[in-house]
């Protein structure tokens, strides 16, 4: 089966939409390095023209398991399910992610929002190893839930002498690893998911653009 040209036409032009990212600082910590190399990749994502919406542990109330939901993770699910992608970023806490990124990935939901949804993976970290660890458990958790994780997690190493006291970013290298964080989310999403959501909306459709080839 083969579109029209017409169908061809718009399939091509709704594949390049990317619908929004959320861009989620998952440490509650005052002052962190994680959000600071978040910001990293969100001023990347808004120079391609994709400025992200930004949630911060350190200002979100969220509940445990078991709780009703509270307005932030309602606002924070309604985004994530509505993104066409996602970036979450963690620090290495005691040889895994943190606490505060599982909380944030429970408060969204079961079957979670983040099913089918590309995931790009940041993680920080003091030591010279980085924060391998954490991605490693975090990269399963995100894919037990049905998340499309996005292959290059990006860990920093030594992240304490990657920043300055202002929290911009002063070692180059980091900076290149950060930014590229976001032409693979915005690559992904662009040649995947968005090609894939177009096609299944004509299908729906079954406006009768499409004909049959022998």
């Amino acid at each position: 089966m083969i579109a029209s040209d017409a169908a061809c036409m718009r399939l091509s032009e709704e594949a390049d939409q990317v619908k929004g990212i959320v861009s989620i600082v998952g440490t509650s910590r005052p002052g962190s390095f994680t959000a600071q190399a978040l910001a990293v990749v969100n001023d990347a994502l808004a120079e391609a023209g994709h400025a992200p919406e930004v949630y911060d542990a350190r200002s979100l109330t969220l509940s445990f398991p078991g709780s009703p939901p509270t307005e932030d993770a309602l606002r924070l699910k309604q985004a994530v399910e509505a993104s066409s992608g996602v970036v979450l970023a963690t620090p290495e806490y005691h040889g895994s992610f943190s606490a505060m990124t599982k909380l944030i990935i429970e408060n969204l939901g079961f079957p979670s929002v983040l099913k089918g949804k590309p995931v790009a993976l940041v993680g920080v970290a003091a030591g010279r190893i980085g924060a391998i660890k954490s991605l490693e458990h975090l990269r399963g958790v995100c894919a037990h839930v049905g998340a499309l994780v996005l292959p290059g997690a990006i860990s920093i190493a030594g992240v304490q002498s990657a920043f300055d006291e202002e929290g911009r970013c002063i070692d180059p290298n980091t900076e290149t690893a950060l930014r590229g964080v976001s032409t693979s989310l915005l690559t992904f999403i662009e040649s995947y998911i968005c090609p894939k959501f177009a096609l299944e909306a004509l299908v729906r459709e079954g406006d009768g653009t499409w004909t049959t080839t022998v």
